[in-house]
């Protein structure tokens, strides 16, 4: 539960709406749903009704599944809850599986015992000429029942609240709006694509959010970081409405470690409290320093440090000079052209150990192209250099290949069976079944299982392509296909037993002494941290194995960001002929070329994101006043 002191904490000086940080999102979860179950149960005490203001989408789904297990285990009943949704889009009948109605029936509703007629959510197929009336009703029915007690709300990557996009006035009442770009590229993935998701949505406004007695607000992962950190320390602007919730008297953020990531208290810390001067906070301060002056940290002097808040550096550790030789040598001992480690080398300061000098290489890819796109250059060195190396395809990734992309496979296939008069019942079956969903399927419909075996196959045999083109033998290439993906949707089941078991009992047969895993944690909800928690569980169970004990996991990054350069602990150079191959490999996966199915925001294909992103972490390397490199991969050591 979200205590008062949590709730009270003294918001620095950066911060202007009280913040509370938690380890992870289910922990934040947890607290949450606990304050809304005892609000409940206080005015059940007092014979009168809690009313909440709800909100949708991946963000509140662990709250709703709390309150559901209290509901069952502990007797929470949901008799006196009045509820009033955020919002809807427009136009969506109540029963599309898109609708906030459906989502709210299918997370909360059906699984409490709440009374359905206290069950408010704007009507996302009133006809447009009755759209005022219905908002202006919604809002007397807020009042009549006593206004919102507690309000949860979510914040959209351009900072809305509810659907209230940028531009949106403070003084605004429930009301339909037209929706952002941003906000309907996020909501692409949900309606199989931008040009179907709906351009209107009915929301509450800011107004009516802000009369809530009690707001609290959830992000979770590193793509909300930037956009909680100018909510939260930047000032008042209609054009970032998350940022009205300043002014509110009960209103906090709650969030997980990675959202929180560049609030100053976790970017800086050394400005907010004092600290205790850790080799790695050492290491985080100088580079902060350093380019915040735009200088190489060798070229930082003792007035750099006194007007930039690190005095207290200087006391402990002797002018600048000396503390500037010690954090350019730890960033230069991370710089390895040997991911395997290097043969007979001295390894002391080195990232990987030399011996033995061909190591077993497990490269776990939670898609079938992460490997390339990710670390297709460490992926190429590891080869070279002669290790054993594996890769583990942990999901089939079959809902990323488009429609007409699988209808071109099935087509083939079907012409070349009549052309050598082959057949095969099950080969038919599949084939006719798949061509029959095509031109019937409407959007955002599950495919069938005949359908998914076809996409599954496009991208399995795309995979085999790339490990070909990199060097490595098709028995060392493993098709986990692990259960928890295989939906047909974009939402998956959670991680279980039969997921673990497939991760640990390939990890026992390999023997690896290097696992390679993508610690994304950018989406906590999404595949690649469902695939890292399998992993992390899977090595739990077998970690007191003998074969473990000399085995080291390397945690990569997906395409879109990198490691802070302060906790990177390898990085693997590329010359721009290594670049141009590890493009050439990502051109290997065809049906993610060319019109990404979930492309999002950002227009630029997967190899053009890999480079760039290379690119960037050489150039920061590179402004520190270390040697300059065309691209770098990186690599932070779990210690488990």
């Amino acid at each position: 539960m979200i205590t008062d002191n949590q709730l009270l904490q003294p918001v620095t000086s950066y911060e202007k709406i009280p913040v509370t940080i938690f380890s992870n999102a289910d922990e934040a979860c947890k607290a949450v749903a606990a304050e809304i179950a005892q609000l409940i149960r206080s005015k059940q005490k007092e014979g009168t009704n809690a009313v909440l203001g709800l909100a949708t989408g991946s963000t509140p789904k662990k709250i709703y599944r709390q309150l559901i297990r209290m509901h069952r285990e502990e007797g929470l009943s949901f008799r006196n809850v009045i509820c009033f949704n955020l919002d809807e889009y427009y136009p969506l009948p109540a029963e599309s599986k898109q609708s906030y109605r459906h989502f709210m029936q299918e997370n909360l509703f059906n699984h409490v015992d709440i009374n359905p007629g206290n069950c408010h959510i704007p009507d996302g197929q009133a006809g447009l000429e009755s759209i005022k009336q219905l908002c202006e009703q919604y809002e007397k029915l807020i009042q009549d029942a006593g206004g919102v007690d507690f309000q949860l709300l979510g914040i959209g990557r351009n900072g809305h609240i509810g659907f209230n996009e940028p531009g949106s006035n403070i003084s605004s009442l429930t009301r339909l709006i037209t929706l952002d770009k941003i906000t309907r590229s996020d909501a692409a993935t949900e309606f199989s694509g931008i040009a179907n998701v709906p351009r209107r949505a009915i929301t509450m406004g800011v107004k009516t959010i802000l009369s809530a007695k009690r707001i609290v607000l959830l992000a979770w992962g590193e793509k909300k970081s930037e956009i909680v950190r100018q909510a939260v320390e930047g000032p008042v602007s209609e054009f970032l409405p998350a940022s009205y919730l300043q002014a509110h008297h009960t209103a906090s953020f709650i969030l997980d470690e990675t959202a929180a990531a560049l609030l100053t208290r976790r970017k800086a810390p050394w400005l907010t409290e004092d600290v205790e001067w850790t080799k790695q906070l050492v290491k985080k301060a100088v580079i902060h320093l350093a380019l915040s002056c735009e200088k190489p940290i060798l070229k930082l002097t003792n007035n750099d440090y006194n007007e930039n808040g690190l005095s207290s550096l200087l006391v402990l550790h002797g002018n600048a000079y000396d503390i500037n030789i010690k954090v350019f040598n730890w960033l230069q001992h991370t710089i390895t052209g040997w991911p395997g480690g290097k043969p007979d080398a001295d390894d002391t300061h080195r990232p990987e150990r030399s011996q033995p000098s061909r190591k077993r290489v497990l490269i776990f890819s939670p898609h079938p192209d992460d490997d390339i796109i990710s670390m297709g250059g460490t992926f190429q060195r590891l080869t070279d250099q002669g290790h054993e190396v594996h890769v583990a395809y942990q999901t089939s990734g079959n809902i990323a290949v488009a429609d007409d992309e699988a209808f071109r496979f099935v087509e083939f296939v079907r012409d070349f069976n009549r052309q050598f008069q082959i057949s095969s019942p099950d080969a038919e079956r599949i084939v006719y079944n798949s061509d029959a969903c095509l031109k019937q399927k409407k959007n955002g419909e599950p495919d069938i299982p005949e359908l998914r075996f076809v996409k599954g196959l496009i991208r399995k045999g795309e995979a085999k392509n790339t490990c070909r083109f990199v060097g490595i033998p098709d028995e060392n290439a493993h098709f986990l296909n692990l259960p928890f993906y295989e939906t047909g949707t974009i939402e998956k089941k959670p991680i279980g037993d039969d997921d673990i078991n497939i991760i640990a009992a390939l990890i026992e047969q390999i023997e690896p002494h290097q696992i390679y895993a993508a610690g994304d944690l950018a989406d906590p909800h999404g595949t690649h941290k469902v695939c890292l928690d399998g992993i992390f569980a899977a090595i739990k169970r077998i970690k007191h194995l003998e074969f473990m004990k000399d085995c080291w996991l390397w945690l990569y990054k997906g395409a879109w960001a990198e490691w802070d350069i302060d906790i990177i602990e390898m990085a693997i150079p590329m010359s721009p002929e290594q670049v141009l191959k590890k493009r050439y490999g990502i051109f290997k996966h065809q049906s993610q070329k060319d019109g990404v199915v979930f492309q999002g925001t950002d227009s630029r294909e997967f190899w053009q994101r890999a480079e760039d992103r290379n690119k960037a972490t050489a150039d920061l390397y590179n402004k520190l006043g270390l040697a300059e490199y065309e691209a770098m991969e990186a690599f932070v050591r779990w210690k488990f």
